[in-house]
């Protein structure tokens, strides 16, 4: 079990439509011997961990929310880098030999930012996606891989924050260690067709706990970045040259501002009632 590179650590609750691509995606690496999987789960009543077990991964239980289950999951692992992954996802052989490389490199990143693309038809699955594109490797955006001694130290994610909690440990790691580095490839977020109303409602459930994470770190330049008007709506889609993708697609930049006209007034709300 020493001779793990990556570990990689799924939160699972009622995910037994999802897990299987999730953990079979890894199945490769697992069976080449530099790759574990583990899945923590939490009270999941439709066979998730039988599952999990069935496709090999090792499986413990934990809760109440995705903070506590992945620090669970990076306290059992045993390899020196650590991936966090959902249940909904999986990570193209393309990128996970990539990964690989660069973590058996001979200076490896201390953390990895991971492109992001989610799968799926409709309108709301190419906005997001237009979106999703600008945010990488910003304070918008969360780190996925981390060397396990820098999770020891730091403690891990905080488990009073059931949102926000990935922004809170990316910048205690990045106080620690400028050694980050982003994946040309990309893991893939399944979702069935996304629409408005269903973004805006997972939204909203996460933004009960915006007011706990502005309170913890403050109106500091970081929150304004993530959390302002200005970063959010202008300064993120023109630096560092991404103003022509910006220009090129003049409609889904309009609809990307919609919805953070929506997000925005939800978050709003909840810091008003935090």
């Amino acid at each position: 079990m020493g001779t793990f590179l990556l570990s990689v650590i799924i939160p699972t609750r009622n995910e037994s439509r999802n897990l299987t691509a999730c953990v079979e995606s890894f199945s490769d690496a697992v069976a080449a011997g530099w790759c574990e999987v583990l899945v923590v789960d939490n009270n999941s009543d439709d066979g998730t961990p039988q599952l999990a077990a069935t496709l090999g991964a090792r499986v413990f239980s934990q809760g109440p929310e995705r903070s506590t289950q992945r620090n669970r999951g990076w306290r059992e692992a045993v390899a020196p880098f650590v991936l966090f992954m959902d249940a909904d996802m999986s990570l193209p052989p393309e990128t996970l030999a990539e990964i690989q490389t660069c973590l058996t490199s001979p200076q490896p990143p201390d953390a990895l930012y991971i492109r992001e693309r989610r799968t799926g038809g409709g309108w709301w699955t190419r906005v997001r996606n237009f979106e999703r594109g600008f945010y990488n490797a910003t304070c918008i955006d969360g780190l996925r891989v981390f060397r396990r001694a820098l999770l020891e130290t730091t403690g891990g994610y905080d488990e009073t924050l059931f949102a926000c909690e990935d922004w809170d440990l990316d910048r205690r790691i990045l106080a620690l260690t400028e050694n980050i580095a982003l994946t040309n490839g990309f893991l893939l977020h399944h979702e069935e067709r996304l629409t408005f109303r269903r973004h805006l409602r997972k939204k909203r459930y996460y933004s009960g706990s915006f007011s706990a994470y502005i309170k913890k770190w403050g109106w500091d330049p970081v929150t304004r970045r993530q959390f302002g008007f200005w970063y959010r709506f202008v300064t993120v889609f023109l630096e560092n040259g991404k103003w022509r993708q910006a220009l090129r697609h003049p409609f889904l930049l309009l609809a990307v501002w919609a919805e953070r006209v929506c997000v925005g007034l939800l978050c709003l709300r909840a810091v008003k009632k935090g």
